[in-house]
């Protein structure tokens, strides 16, 4: 099934169901969003969005004053326990203008006694994030997100269904979730052959996501060059399990296994599959305003280009996040680490690197909220030679300063 029908599909169904229950839009239906305008200090490497190697959503030539996105939510209740979910963003950098984020239906009957379920089905993000909980996949404390947390914007849509089952004791609650779905197969490519990247710029359901120049010189691709991201080539099912326990106020713990099931060798006339698996672990706890997330994530991603040969990159990223609320004012720091091998080592797209992240956030009204940030990192890649840089080891910087506007 292509993506297109699907995406086709789902809102169909939601206005067949409206129709049958005959929903009132004035009472059932909730319009949310965001736009957001910022005055951007950018660094000085050529970015990822422009086909370059910068790991940062800003490069040359993006800075000054400008607007940057817009993000609008429906959320249609066909009835009290099933609703229909779309978020949309519109952006200028976005070849189309405005993408699909976003489009399910979620099904979360009343619980009974101490056991609870839901399910999603359609397109949407995995329940896998501590940090990333707010619309569009935006995080509450920083405006760049983790360097995990923006490669799962990226590479990673549930397109089929997650089933979550909770239970309730005096120990806390413990959850289970599991997942079947199609249409990820490239997942892998950005690691591999970008690597990892820190932003607070998911990629659209219909866009095709450029890759570095250098990367398809190397490889002996036309350049400039894109990826499709969601896109079933192998017709095999992927799938995702996980398990959870959180203590209110206390604590919360996950962990979750994520296998697309692709076959490295498939391949259409654009893009090509990654079969792609990893290990993600989180914790999150709360000591009164003070609020403390980690995750961890390690995988492998194979690819074989032709009969014979198989690429495989290794990748392992985790990070540290602190913040403190006073009254209206957030105050949040993160430490980001990740890394890619890719043997026989040293190869020239592995990378190190590490990051810090300082953000200060203020809501001086309930539809506003300021943000100033600043990101430091240090990395070191081989193929920044080959694109021109005096060194493989990298200092990059970028200040934001973000007026978002809440509907």
């Amino acid at each position: 099934m292509r993506l297109g029908y699907l995406l086709l599909a789902i809102p169909l169904l939601a206005f067949s169901a409206a129709r049958t229950w005959a929903i009132d839009l004035s009472d059932d239906v909730t319009i949310t969003g965001y736009a957001d305008a910022r005055l951007i200090v950018p660094d000085d490497q050529n970015g990822w969005l422009n086909n370059g190697l910068g790991k940062l959503r800003f490069g040359p030539n993006r800075g000054n004053l400008r607007f940057v996105e817009a993000y609008l939510q429906a959320d249609v209740a066909i009835r009290s326990d099933l609703h229909f979910v779309g978020v949309l963003r519109a952006e200028p950098l976005q070849r189309t203008g405005i993408d699909a984020m976003e489009a399910y239906l979620s099904w979360q009957p009343k619980a009974e006694g101490d056991l609870s379920w839901s399910v999603k089905t359609g397109a949407f993000y995995p329940t896998i994030s501590l940090e990333n909980d707010d619309l569009g996949w935006a995080s509450p404390y920083t405006l760049t997100y983790s360097a995990i947390n923006a490669w799962i914007g990226e590479e990673l849509r549930t397109i089929g269904s997650e089933a979550i089952v909770k239970w309730r004791t005096d120990l806390g609650t413990f959850s289970a979730m599991g997942s079947l779905y199609c249409c990820n197969d490239p997942t892998g490519i950005l690691l591999a052959d970008r690597g990892w990247a820190m932003h607070d710029r998911p990629v659209g359901l219909i866009e095709r996501l450029p890759l570095p120049n250098v990367t398809g010189r190397l490889f002996r691709q036309t350049v400039p060059w894109r990826t499709s991201e969601f896109e079933e080539i192998d017709g095999r099912v992927g799938w995702y399990a996980g398990l959870g326990w959180q203590m209110s106020g206390i604590a919360k713990f996950s962990v979750m296994r994520y296998d697309n099931a692709a076959d490295a060798a498939a391949r259409t006339l654009r893009d090509t599959s990654w079969a792609t698996h990893f290990w993600n672990v989180g914790a999150r706890t709360q000591w009164g305003s003070l609020v403390l997330i980690s995750q961890w994530m390690t995988g492998d991603t194979l690819v074989i280009p032709r009969p014979g040969m198989r690429s495989i990159t290794y990748f392992d990223s985790a990070f540290l996040l602190a913040s403190y609320d006073i009254e209206d004012v957030r105050f949040s720091i993160r430490g980001d680490w990740f890394e890619t091998r890719r043997p026989p080592s040293p190869h020239v797209l592995e990378e190190d690197g590490h990051a810090v992240t300082l953000a200060v956030s203020w809501s001086p009204l309930e539809w506003m909220r300021l943000t100033g940030e600043w990101v430091g990192m240090d990395s070191r890649k081989g193929a920044y030679v080959l694109d021109g840089l005096p060194s493989p080891n990298v200092t990059n910087s970028q200040f934001q300063l973000s007026t978002r506007v809440f509907f």
